[in-house]
């Protein structure tokens, strides 16, 4: 697994998932029958994981289907025939 984001970009993935995480946390403890809110703390804690291992899944898949338009592209030949 290859590190595909910078080391500003991890920070601010784990600031802001520690941040979603303990305000999901908060609401479930208020209210449990809230589904939504578990969805937010497994969001929360994939950011938190994306930081700490510096690899993006989206990111990667982003770079891949790039990688893969500009390999399908193939310059025109055109032939000039001057008669």
């Amino acid at each position: 697994m290859k590190q595909n984001i910078g080391t500003l970009n991890a920070l601010i993935r784990i600031t802001l998932g520690f941040t979603v995480l303990a305000w999901s946390i908060a609401r479930l403890s208020r209210r449990p029958y809230k589904q939504s809110h578990l969805v937010y703390a497994m969001l929360g804690g994939m950011k938190i994981a994306e930081g700490f291992t510096r690899f993006c899944p989206l990111t990667y898949a982003y770079d891949k289907s790039q990688e893969k338009s500009k390999a399908d592209e193939q310059p025109y030949l055109t032939t000039y025939n001057p008669s």
